[in-house]
Parts: structure tokens; sequence; C-alpha cells
């Protein structure tokens, strides 16, 4: 019998780096999820203050595979 994979879309946020930002969605992914297999980073924002970036933005495609 074959796997079943699901992917759920999250957003991470940091103040440092969009590669921060990505970590950090994954860390919180891991505390819940189980068989985590692969992220395919999906977008990158930033918000922007006074022509400096405040907060960056990470969107994450997470894929996970389910437990029968």
């Amino acid at each position: 019998m074959g796997e079943t994979v699901k992917v759920i879309q999250l957003t991470g946020n940091s103040s440092e780096s969009w590669e921060d930002a990505a970590q950090n969605a994954l860390e919180d992914a891991d505390e819940t999820l189980e068989n985590i297999t692969g992220i395919e980073v999906e977008s990158q924002t930033a918000e922007v203050d006074s022509g400096t970036i405040e907060e960056y933005r990470t969107t994450l495609d997470v894929a996970f595979v389910l437990n029968r």
C-alpha cells in the first residue's frame, strides 16, 4: 500500500532574513506535524518602513506523510 502525502501552506516571519523566516515556519510545523518530507518555497515578501525591510516573510508548502 502506498503512502499518502498532505501539503499545507505556512508563512514564517523574521526580522533577520527570508531563510530565517522559512526556518521559523518549518520549526513551528515540526512541533505539531510528524513525518515532514520536504518543503517548497512559494514566495518571499517583506514589510518595509522608510525604505528599510522591517520583517521578512517566506511562504512554504510543507509536505508530510499521513499516519495510517
